[in-house]
Order: C-alpha cells, then structure tokens, then sequence
C-alpha cells in the first residue's frame, strides 16, 4: 500500500453499487478459502444494507488509485444487537461508541483493516465490533488493532457472533494516531 494513494470516502447509490457487490463477492472468496463457510450465506449482504447504511450516514468506500477495494459500515449507538452480551461484559457502557459493520475487500488490496482503523479512531474513541466465530482473519486483524474479546452477542435472527470492544485512553480526535 506504500505507493498507492487510499480514499475513504462516503458511498454513493447506485453509482457505486456494482463495484460494492463485487467487493462483497470477493470477501467471500476470502472467507470461503479461510474455513468460513456460513458467514456472508445468499444474498447478504445486498444493496438494500448498503442503502440502510447509507441512510444512516454510515457507508463508505476505500478506493485505490480510483477503484473501490473495499467497503465498510461506520454506525453510531446504539446497536440493538449489542444491548445484552453473555459470558462476558463491554469494555465501557457510558461512553457512547460507534460500530463497524461489513468490512469487506478485494484480495490484492492489503491495509484495508488498518485503513478503516485510522479513519474510525478520528471520529470516535470507543468503538466495537463483531464477527463470525469462523472468521479467523477477522479476529487475527481486531485483536492486533488493539481490540478486546468482550464476549458473545446474538444478531436479529438468532446467529452468534464474537464481540471486541476497543477504547482509547490516549487519543486526540484531531490527528490520525495514538498520543504516545
């Protein structure tokens, strides 16, 4: 990634539409190859959660050299799934936090994680996330980042994910890093 110039920038309907579902497509590739069979089954995630997320401010694209690599949901609280956790607690209940959502990238494009780290963590300083308990990849990139294995949620329809928690103490909202 040293020598490409990565954009994050708010996705657009339906200009950005084909190349968010290949992302998508790619991604499960990923997961497909990495053991994770079930996560990311049918249709989802569609361009009817894209929209949701664009509706809430929230969607945004990576784009290298012009071309979309990867995609992600950045959602303020609360997140209905996250209102009870079991075998285990949230790092902090008081502050509110945002989530990331469906992040997702091509398989050549690499940083992606880190990307949307940096960009995430200059907008808030408590932030969660979930995955599938085959993700692998996923729990790898959130613990290196700093996160925290908090525990079990359930989504709507009953599935179990892992939940991390991360929360700043060093931070200055108006740089892209950790005050050292």
């Amino acid at each position: 990634m040293s020598n490409v110039k990565r954009v994050i920038r708010q996705a657009v309907l339906p200009a950005d539409g084909e190349r968010i579902m290949a992302v998508f497509a790619a991604a499960k590739g990923i997961m497909r190859a990495s053991g994770n069979m079930c996560q990311w089954s049918d249709d989802y995630p569609s361009l009817d959660a894209v929209s949701s997320d664009i509706g809430r401010g929230g969607a945004y694209v990576l784009e290298d050299e012009g071309l979309i690599v990867g995609y992600f949901a950045f959602l303020p609280s609360p997140e209905p799934t996250y209102a009870k956790i079991y075998g285990g607690k949230w790092l902090d209940y008081a502050e509110p936090y945002h989530v990331v959502h469906r992040i997702a990238s091509m398989p050549d494009s690499h940083g992606i994680f880190e990307s949307i780290m940096n960009y995430c963590f200059t907008r808030s300083r408590n932030i969660r996330i979930d995955t599938h308990r085959d993700n692998h990849i996923m729990q790898h990139v959130v613990l290196k980042h700093g996160f925290v294995y908090c525990g079990i949620i359930y989504l709507a329809n009953g599935d179990e994910r892992l939940a991390y928690q991360c929360v700043l103490s060093n931070y200055h909202p108006n740089t892209q890093r950790l005050l050292e």
